[in-house]
């Protein structure tokens, strides 16, 4: 082997091994962890000369990530220099100074500087939160709810102290990049509260400095910024629903212009540019919840949009597969956007089962990244309906604040005007239709399910949230005391406690016949609690028995399944572990299968040669 393939040999920086047996020799792993457990790498990021390697890493069965610096050659063989544990998130300022955040209780709300020039590693804190990426510039960010505050360092500087952009203020949301010494912020400073893009310099950036750079269109809704070289690119939804690019020269930001991506694309995913690709080029992913992500890559200099494929389509033939985007009349007028996948014509799909996808809190926009399972439901049938209610952020900030406190009833009234649209469209019926949510989105699913159980067969929820109103009366729990700017407070509000007690499905229970119900809990979460579930699924079950000891034998009902499904030591996103996850999903279309009363699929089979 010569000099030059050698040097080209690729060599082991970090074994994750060594940590786990530094777990041992602490003491800190007891013998089930050992044989279930094991850590995978969750961030990297090199330092400006490359002189250490920061790394979180990651165990099955726990949130808390760890993060450890690694000396890289050819200084010295590479090696662990430092651990530090909760570390949610971390930046390089020099070669030798790391600035990181720890998660304490689900949140992070300090932010520390490790030092690695000092002889004992010096941790000095940078930062403390008292409310509830540049290589130039880092940000500490500093969210709740319904504000923002963000801290700057510069590293130019010698003392690296950080500078407040502009103090918390009620129902001000923004978030900041930089570019030649200015500050590009996008900010809900907008008509309506909604984000446009304003500007400021670094030496003055406090908010009476911002001026605007630019306001998107009526309807339009920013979803994220990037700065590529002198371009502010941003993702937005068009007023139809579907994901455009708007890039912004920063020279003349009157020359904006748009980017259309393919319109079938329902997610994007942006990938960190490299410090030589930062000025030229944006890399993103593309996706739907049956099409796999596609590469592209944006030249804003000059427009060019460029796939990664030759015909900038997902892998697999798809050619069949239609997306259709609706509009739900709601009970106030409101129109409601439905995104339907199918594979017939829609005149085509009223006997066609109907999984039908749900959220609407917290101003997120529902998931709709591609999965593997939506494809295989596609493939066989089954029509995907996407609902994207009030509460949620598909169409901007003032979506969420329209289903916040004390108007989270219109979630629920949306989500039934969707379901009544979809049926009077011709697709599918309430006998061959199930409504499936996580976490927050069964609040909806569950108010509905107690006020029309009639209009769905099933219901699969993930690790659901089922009593608000238990929840936002417990200060005890980690997410209660901010979560309260989203559901209310019945503790201290009258109006609340009402509100809550209106839709709350745990307190809503009555006897009637409802939906077979699938609820997938996890032991471990620490952010839906455990005993609200099973206080759910007890009350749920002896409604449903009063219900049947109540009605003349003369009636024959089917009788709903309801299936409690606790998964051991899986934290709030389920297992990571890839057999669970096959395990977890093969119960939930088992279960779909079965209380829809469809056949089965058979694999096809192999012909002889």
């Amino acid at each position: 082997m010569d000099k030059r393939q050698s040097e080209l040999e690729p060599e082991q920086v970090l074994n994750l091994g060594h940590i786990s047996r530094r777990e041992e020799n602490t003491g800190l792993y007891n013998e089930e962890r050992k044989q279930t457990s094991q850590w995978t790498v969750q961030r990297i990021r090199l330092s400006p000369q490359e002189k250490h390697l920061a790394a979180t890493l990651k165990m099955d069965h726990r949130e808390e990530p760890r993060c450890v610096v690694v000396r890289l050659p050819p200084q010295d063989p590479p090696n662990i220099v430092f651990t530090l544990d909760q570390v949610f998130s971390f930046e390089w300022a020099t070669d030798e100074v790391l600035f990181y955040t720890i998660l304490e209780g689900l949140r992070c709300s300090r932010v520390f500087r490790l030092d690695l020039n000092s002889s004992d590693s010096r941790i000095t804190s940078v930062y403390e939160e008292t409310h509830p990426e540049n290589r130039q510039i880092l940000s500490i960010n500093c969210n709740s709810r319904t504000a923002s505050e963000v801290l700057l360092i510069d590293t130019t500087t010698s003392h690296l102290g950080p500078f407040l952009v502009q103090p918390r203020q009620m129902d001000l949301l923004y978030h900041v990049e930089h570019w030649r010494r200015w500050l590009i912020i996008l900010a809900n400073t907008g008509p309506g509260q909604e984000y446009q893009v304003v500007q400021a310099p670094l030496s003055e950036p406090s908010m009476v400095s911002w001026v605007p750079l630019f306001t998107p269109n009526p309807g339009t809704v920013v979803k994220d910024m990037d700065v590529v070289g002198d371009h502010c690119v941003l993702v937005a939804r068009a007023p139809a629903g579907e994901l455009v690019l708007i890039v912004v020269p920063l020279t003349h930001p009157k020359d904006a212009y748009t980017v259309q991506l393919p319109s079938w694309a329902c997610a994007i995913e942006i990938k960190k540019a490299s410090m030589a690709e930062q000025d030229s080029m944006l890399e993103f992913l593309i996706s739907s919840p049956v099409r796999p992500p596609v590469p592209y890559r944006l030249y804003p200099e000059d427009g060019r949009l460029i796939s990664g494929t030759k015909d900038g389509s997902s892998p697999g033939n798809h050619s069949n597969y239609t997306t259709t985007r609706l509009e739900a009349c709601s009970q106030d007028g409101t129109l409601v956007p439905v995104t339907l996948f199918h594979t017939l014509p829609v005149e085509g799909l009223s006997q066609a089962p109907l999984m039908v996808h749900v959220y609407g809190a917290y101003g997120r926009d529902l998931n709709m990244e591609f999965c593997p399972e939506k494809r295989l439901l596609l493939e066989q049938g089954w029509a995907l309906a996407y609902c994207h209610i009030r509460g949620g952020g598909e169409r901007g900030l003032y979506w969420q604040r329209q289903a916040r406190v004390e108007g989270k009833h219109r979630g629920v009234e949306d989500l039934q005007a969707c379901l009544r649209h979809i049926f009077s469209s011709g697709v599918s019926s309430p006998s061959l239709t199930a409504l499936a949510a996580c976490s927050a989105g069964a609040v909806p699913v569950g108010a509905l399910c107690n006020r029309h159980p009639h209009m769905m067969r099933a219901v699969t929820l993930q690790a659901p949230f089922l009593d608000v109103l238990g929840s936002m009366e417990d200060p005890s729990l980690p997410l209660t005391l901010e979560d309260r700017e989203e559901w209310g407070d019945p503790v201290g509000n009258p109006k609340h406690r009402l509100s809550i007690s209106s839709y709350c499905p745990l307190h809503n229970i009555t006897p009637q016949c409802y939906p077979s119900i699938l609820l997938t809990a996890y032991s471990g979460d620490a952010r839906v609690p455990l005993t609200g579930v099973l206080k759910y699924t007890e009350q749920l079950k002896n409604a449903i028995h009063t219900h049947s000891a109540m009605k003349p034998k003369s009636e024959s009902e089917l009788a709903p399944n309801i299936v409690l499904n606790i998964q051991p030591g899986a934290n709030h996103l389920g297992p990571e572990d890839f057999e669970l996850m096959l395990e977890e999903e093969a119960l939930k279309l088992a279960f779909l299968y079965a209380e829809l009363s469809l056949d089965i699929p058979r694999p096809p089979r192999k012909r002889r040669r």
